[in-house]
């Protein structure tokens, strides 16, 4: 069985329209030295160690890593908007460059006030994904900021919400 060759991949964060997001820095390292922000400068907002990024009906915010990563784990606390929040998608992803590019999606999906929220994942390897599995969170990720992991390596990506593997997805 042949095992993929992985291309080292950014860490990169998009948001969509009426979310909350911290993002904690790393001891010791300033988010501009560790991140690129990708649009809307005007949309960050820092206090002192915590990043927010404001979100409103007119842009979403982003950024992306300066460094590129063979392997690794990235942790982001996230609080999604209460209410009806359809048509809203917030995500975090790695990704190469170039056309046959690897990626390891972990999106949140808005929905309608009342149904139950839900996380989706995907892996693309070498320009391949249809891999999506939908799952329904099993708490409400509006009432606090949640953390949530994807760690990778040569041979798995795990999707973690909470602490707690929900999808362990081989890349082969």
């Amino acid at each position: 069985m042949a095992v993929p060759v992985f291309s080292k991949v950014s860490v990169s964060f998009g948001l969509f329209v009426g979310l909350a997001l911290l993002v904690g820095l790393v001891a010791g390292a300033r988010f501009e030295e560790l991140y690129q922000p990708g649009w809307a400068m005007d949309h960050f907002v820092y206090e002192g160690e915590v990043l927010k990024l404001k979100l409103d009906n007119y842009s979403g915010a982003g950024f992306g890593s300066k460094s590129k990563y063979m392997f690794g784990k990235v942790t982001i606390q996230i609080k999604l908007v209460e209410g009806d929040s359809a048509g809203t998608v917030t995500a975090f992803y790695m990704s190469s460059d170039g056309p046959n590019h690897n990626e390891f999606d972990f999106e949140f999906l808005g929905n309608t006030t009342g149904e139950p929220y839900l996380v989706q994942t995907n892996v693309y390897v070498n320009g391949v994904g249809n891999r999506e599995q939908r799952l329904g969170l099993w708490f409400d990720p509006t009432t606090d900021f949640h953390s949530y992991s994807v760690l990778w390596n040569q041979r798995q990506v795990v999707y973690v919400p909470r602490q707690i593997c929900i999808i362990d997805k081989t890349t082969q």
